[in-house]
Parts: structure tokens; sequence; C-alpha cells
């Protein structure tokens, strides 16, 4: 049903990939949104591709892209964009990057695309038709329990201001898992839970093109996202957790008893 909506999409983050690509360790002009949030020429060059295709294919769908903002008359197809997730990491020379792609109609995402040019690696899902991982099917891990679960976190821009609770959180976390690991990129974060690499993420104060193409991703793969009080989740939220079936809930335990201070 989204066939034609897929391929534009993995049409645009191919372009961006092969932008950022091009410009890896290369970066000379970075501009601070905040005290560790960033903007390089890349994000933006590669941006304006992305939003470029879009529009030549879908010229009355709405964008909301992480630099240029909303660009487009209000619809109920809205493509969310980010053009590069992970720009510390692409700034210092760190490969774990993304560019990630979402369509949300009518308040659903249904289409995602999240497109590793490092690796090249294209993780992609639809509505109804299963994710895939540049072309092969993904599902969640098996794993039933933190004590042999990988797990994965972020950190929000505004770590310096609220640290005692999400270090307290992560504390929780490394002491209940086999392992815990920090990579940058939630897009990523997320569809490495739905291939199985990860078995869990949890982290808050993300904006919607974090993880909008990851949401539906996880899910056509198996898995469960929610909030940190596990309501369901959207990407208009401000905390999340994914995991496969078996190992969500736990996590939402661990989660709610550090939001709730017990």
């Amino acid at each position: 049903m989204w066939e034609k909506e897929l391929t534009v999409a993995w049409k645009a983050a191919r372009a961006a990939g092969e932008i950022l690509n091009g410009m890896f360790g290369e970066v000379f002009h970075i501009t601070k949104k905040g005290d560790i949030d960033l903007v390089t020429e890349a994000d933006l060059r590669a941006e304006k591709t992305i939003l470029e295709i879009i529009r030549n294919h879908f010229p009355e769908d709405d964008i909301l892209s992480e630099e240029a903002g909303r660009d487009g008359r209000p619809s109920d197809r809205n493509w969310l964009v980010d053009p590069l997730d992970g720009t510390i990491n692409f700034a210092h020379g760190f490969p774990f990057y993304a560019v990630s792609i979402a369509l949300e109609v009518e308040g659903e995402i249904v289409v995602g695309v999240v497109y590793d040019p490092h690796m090249d690696e294209c993780f992609k899902a639809s509505k109804g038709a299963g994710a895939l991982l540049n072309n092969g099917p993904i599902r969640v891990s098996e794993t039933r329990d933190l004590g042999n679960a990988l797990l994965a976190t972020g950190f929000p821009y505004d770590i310096r201001e609220k640290s005692k609770r999400t270090l307290a959180l992560l504390d929780k976390m490394v002491m209940r898992a086999q392992g815990v690991r920090r990579p940058g990129a939630a897009t990523l974060d997320l569809c490495y839970v739905a291939a199985g690499r990860l078995d869990g993420f949890w982290e808050e104060g993300l904006k919607p093109w974090d993880t909008a193409a990851g949401t539906v991703i996880v899910r056509e793969a198996g898995g469960i996202l929610s909030t940190f009080e596990g309501r369901p989740y959207s990407p208009y939220e401000e905390s999340v957790v994914a995991a496969n079936p078996l190992l969500h809930e736990e996590m939402i335990r661990v989660v709610k008893g550090e939001v709730t201070g017990n």
C-alpha cells in the first residue's frame, strides 16, 4: 500500500547518505544550537536534498525536518526528517550516524527508513508489511530477562540540568542488564532493537524526527514501544522504552521505579 512512499524515502535517504559519507571526516563549519547540540554543513546539505526529493514526488504533503522546521501546507500526510542523527558522532569522526525519514498519515507512522551510510545498511518498514534490513526480514530478539539483555540508551541535550535522574536510571539498568551501550544515535538504537542486535532501548528528551522512522520499524519487527510510564508511544512523547515483548514489561518496572522515586 505504501510502496511508492517507501521507495521515495529510500531514494532520499540514500542521496543524503552519499552526501554524509562524502563529507565524513572533513566537516569544517559547525554551529552550536545548545551547549552540546550541534549542526554541521553536512546536516544542512543532506536535509536540502531530502526535502527536494520528497517535494518533487509529493508536493501536497507537509514536512517537519530537524533543521528547516515545518515546510509545506497543513496536510494529513506529514513527513518527519532527520538528515543526520548522531551529529556529535559525525563531527568527531565517530562512524555511528544515520539518515531518518518517516511518513505520518492521520496521526499514524506508516513508513520508516533509516539509512546508515557508513555501514551501507538500510532499515525500512511500512505498516503491515514487516521490517527489513537491506531487503532481508528482521525480528526483535527473544531475550527474556534483563540479566541476559544488551540495552542501549542516550542522554538528553539538557542532561547538565537533569543529570541526577538520568544517571540514577542508568545506574539501575547497568546493575540489572548484561550490558548497556550509549552509541549516540537514537534512530539506529531503535533499528538495532528491531534487528535483535539490542534487546531494549530507553531515552527521554527526544524529538519527533529522532524516533518516527524507528517506531514503525520496531513495531513491524515485533517489538513494543511505550513511554516511561507505560503509555502507548508516539514520536511526540517525551520518553520512550522499546524492547522485545518478553523484556518490555521488566524494563518498564525498572524505569517506573526511578520515575516515581521508589
